[in-house]
C-alpha cells in the first residue's frame, strides 16, 4: 500500500455491489474499480481484502459479517488495510447517494485501517 498520504478514498468494489456503482462514481471524478471490471469474482474475502490494500484502495462491500470478521483479524495481526466500507443491501440509489457523503467528508488518511459503516452517511 503507498505510504503517501491521500486525501481522497480509492474504492475496490466488491462483487456483491451493484455493478454500475463503478460507473457512476467514476462520473463524478472518484477512482474506483470494482471486481466485475478486473475479472477477480469468485476469489477469497481474504484475497480480496489483500488486493485492495496492495493497490491502496479501501474496500466497499455489502458482506458485512465476513469483512468485519477479516478486520478484527487483521487488526489483530497488526496488519493494515486502506478501509472497509460496509453496509446493509441497498438500492443503487442510496448506496450512491451514502458513498458520496462518506467520500466527501472521510478522507483516505482517516479510512486507512478502518471500518466504516455505510449507514452512519444518511
Amino acid at each position: 500500500m503507498p505510504a503517501e498520504s491521500s486525501l481522497f478514498i480509492r474504492l475496490y468494489l466488491d462483487e456483491d455491489v451493484h455493478k454500475r456503482l463503478a460507473v457512476a462514481l467514476r462520473l463524478r471524478q472518484f477512482d474506483v474499480i470494482s471486481v466485475h471490471e478486473l475479472g477477480r469474482w469468485g476469489l477469497g474475502d481474504e484475497e480480496q481484502l489483500t488486493l485492495a490494500a496492495q493497490d491502496g484502495r479501501a474496500l466497499f462491500t455489502y458482506n458485512v459479517e465476513d469483512y468485519l470478521k477479516l478486520h478484527l483479524a487483521w487488526h489483530t495481526r497488526e496488519q493494515t488495510h486502506a478501509g472497509l466500507i460496509l453496509s446493509d443491501q441497498l438500492s443503487l440509489s442510496e448506496t450512491l447517494r451514502r458513498l458520496l457523503k462518506l467520500l466527501n467528508h472521510v478522507s483516505a488518511d482517516e479510512m486507512r485501517g478502518q471500518a466504516y459503516w455505510l449507514q452512519a452517511f444518511k
